[in-house]
């Protein structure tokens, strides 16, 4: 009963904060301006990730209070909020935000989980726990979360796209930290499970907000933690598949987006239009179906976790 009063309060909350959001962000030009590289042609209001923060934080506190968790979402996810706002602000002027110091300040934000002892620290195997060495420990965690911060950001192209996978994802490892009886996380990611639900209320096709790299970079930084300290807690070789599966979507994309660049020349930072779902509309789908047809292999992705989880219990 817990979880789904924490997953209706930060329902609420983004559902409160968005509307009002987006009329200050209309009234201050806080929006995203049409371009070449962009699929609206409309200005769009770019706030919603601030939306997204204050529920989930606010819901955490709230449920949780001041754990280990709660002030690693706080911290690391004001970090993003606060660049990706700069990040934006660019954008609404017609600027690009300069690359490196996102880089470094998304390291940065990366690196706050270890203050507070959450980190992949080994794989549970047939001879007990195998504990990873310090350095080894560090370097895959940071690397983790500062890759699910760029992937959730990368496939934030389309409409509902980003938030719709996000809930697809967050559902998933909510359900893989019941079973695992992590209540913690499992708290976390129904939050974040109602806060991308109600967000998508106004984030789907036609969006009338859109969450901004300060929203889609806080989202990667909030499902990475939650793979952490959940399904990657004592995983064995084989459920490590679990998180993976169920983050499957913005890790395929990725994973395709960085080959086609070095095979075209291009930098693996460059923006183009060379996403999984820029590929489906050049094909010829609608946003939506485009969308829809993301939605379901994030489904297909999330029930093999599930299942391969439950085979494994």
């Amino acid at each position: 009963m817990e979880f789904l009063t924490a997953a209706a309060f930060s329902f609420c909350i983004v559902a409160l904060l968005v509307p009002l959001l987006r009329k200050v962000a209309l009234k201050v030009g806080f929006v995203d301006q049409p371009s070449a590289r962009k699929i609206h042609r409309s200005p769009i209001p770019l706030m919603g990730g601030t939306a997204l923060y204050a529920a989930i934080i606010g819901a955490l506190f709230a449920f949780q209070g001041v754990t280990p968790l709660s002030k690693t979402i706080c911290i690391g996810g004001l970090i993003l909020i606060v660049i990706g706002l700069a990040d934006d602000a660019a954008k609404a002027k017609g600027k690009d935000f300069p690359v490196w110091p996102r880089f470094w300040i998304y390291l940065a934000a990366s690196a706050v989980p270890l203050c507070f002892g959450i980190h992949i620290s080994g794989l549970s195997g047939p001879k007990g726990f195998i504990m990873l060495p310090g350095w080894l420990a560090v370097i895959i965690s940071v690397v983790w979360v500062f890759a699910l911060i760029n992937m959730i950001n990368f496939i934030d192209g389309v409409d509902g796209l980003a938030s719709g996978v996000a809930t697809f994802s967050s559902l998933t490892l909510f359900v893989a930290a019941l079973i695992k009886g992590q209540t913690d996380t499992a708290l976390l990611a129904v939050v974040l499970v109602g806060a991308c639900a109600a967000f998508l209320i106004y984030n789907f096709h036609p969006a009338r907000i859109f969450m901004g790299d300060a929203g889609a970079t806080f989202l990667g930084f909030t499902l990475a933690v939650i793979a952490v300290d959940g399904a990657f807690k004592s995983a064995t070789l084989v459920t490590v598949a679990v998180p993976l599966l169920a983050l499957g979507v913005p890790i395929l994309d990725t994973v395709i987006v960085m080959l086609r660049r070095l095979l075209s020349g291009k930098g693996l930072h460059q923006a183009d239009k060379l996403h999984t779902h820029h590929a489906l509309m050049r094909w010829g789908l609608t946003q939506i179906q485009t969308v829809s047809f993301i939605y379901l292999i994030a489904a297909l992705f999330s029930l093999l976790s599930i299942v391969l989880l439950l085979a494994l219990s």
